[in-house]
């Protein structure tokens, strides 16, 4: 009898799947984890890129990396014209360009007959998010947003437990996401964010209220109904904001909070998120992400790790290395990677996926952020009125 492949991406496809990424290059923060956690399970080959907005850096900089140089281009329009016409092209592109190139860039990769991974925001406005969504569904291709959040072990534990029940009906959520990095006047690193045609309308909403608002409904399976808002600016002279509050309804009734700011002066990453229910509550910090704290109603409070009692398949299937040994960023990230190319090999071979393997964000999370965007700063606007979020 002949044993499976370990690896699901071969034993369906018989090659790993070939990943182009578009942006990342050299200055970048987020290109070399993309590029790590592509690698992480060994699902992906990269083999392309067009790395910068500069022509001659872009192909340097894939030279740089390692790659074919007849395989580093100037610019994305380039790659998907060339790959296309290569009978070993590429599978799938990762694009982690600034915000306003994630539409026109996804829609061409689609168009081209690829799937994608993209980072988010996913666009930046929402008839592009609406127009994205609807051309993924019609051409049947894997999308998978890189809320890497999702990918931690505990957060996929949270998930497993609100879905089996063990809270009962959820009736509270808290959710909040902290940082200091700008604290002090000015752009900060990464001027273009601060650009509302580059950034989008809102800096902080864009860059990590999209991650507290898709780590919700991740653990929760609720979509926030209703939000009562206020957006703004911390720091003094600043026009792009950095702090954004919301009082939530969610789609059961339940009642929430959600703050998040890149103003408070000393903070790090501190998304952390609470989700009570009629039988417990569960709390979860990013940076303390081996702790998920659980404490039931009339009964002792609990610490959940990963791989220790009581992890689910899901949160199992997220890590990797034995209990004590810590899993982060870099693997939650990978999680995403890996699970889309289960995904992807099995759209291409024709064969099942595991079920496990489809809890990475898709389109449709991505156009459920933009919209609650737009609609906390249509609240703000409005001066905190309650507004329909979904």
């Amino acid at each position: 009898m002949n044993t499976p492949h370990p690896n699901p991406v071969i034993a369906h496809l018989g090659r790993r799947l070939r990943l182009a990424v578009i942006g990342g290059g050299p200055g970048s923060f987020i290109g070399p984890q993309h590029r790590q956690a592509a690698r992480i399970d060994d699902r992906f080959e990269i083999v392309a890129g067009a790395l910068s907005s500069d022509p001659q850096a872009s192909v340097a900089a894939g030279i740089a990396l390692g790659l074919d140089p007849q395989r580093c281009y100037p610019d994305a329009t380039a790659l998907l014209a060339a790959e296309a016409a290569r009978p070993d092209g590429v599978d799938a592109v990762a694009i982690m360009t600034p915000n306003h190139l994630h539409f026109p860039q996804a829609m061409a990769a689609l168009e081209h007959g690829l799937d994608v991974i993209c980072d988010k925001p996913m666009t930046n406005t929402l008839a592009e998010a609406e127009a994205l969504r609807e051309r993924v569904q019609a051409t049947g291709r894997v999308f998978c947003l890189t809320h890497n959040y999702s990918g931690y072990p505990l957060v996929r534990q949270a998930r497993a437990m609100v879905a089996a029940g063990e809270l009962g009906e959820i009736r509270l959520v808290q959710v909040e996401y902290v940082q200091g990095g700008r604290a002090k006047p000015g752009p900060g690193r990464t001027a273009w964010k601060s650009d509302p045609a580059r950034g989008g309308a809102s800096l902080v909403l864009g860059d990590i209220g999209t991650h507290a608002h898709q780590l919700l409904r991740y653990i929760t399976g609720l979509e926030v109904a209703e939000v009562a808002a206020d957006v703004g600016c911390a720091v003094p002279e600043r026009t792009a904001h950095d702090v954004a509050g919301a009082l939530l309804r969610m789609g059961n009734g339940a009642r929430g909070s959600f703050w998040v700011t890149q103003a408070a002066a000393g903070m790090e990453n501190g998304l952390r998120i609470r989700v009570s229910g009629a039988l417990g509550t569960l709390e979860w910090a990013q940076e303390h992400p081996q702790q998920l704290h659980f404490k039931p109603l009339d009964a002792p409070a609990q610490i959940r790790t990963p791989r220790g009692p009581g992890s689910l398949p899901l949160a199992l299937r997220a890590s990797r290395i034995a209990a004590g040994h810590p899993e982060g960023y870099h693997e939650a990230l990978a999680n995403l990677y890996t699970d889309a190319a289960e995904a992807m090999a099995a759209r291409r071979s024709g064969q099942p996926v595991d079920p496990l393997a489809l809890h990475f964000p898709t389109e449709h999370d991505g156009w459920m952020g933009v919209r609650f965007v737009d609609a906390v700063l249509r609240s703000s606007q409005a001066g905190g009125a309650w507004t329909r979020a979904s």
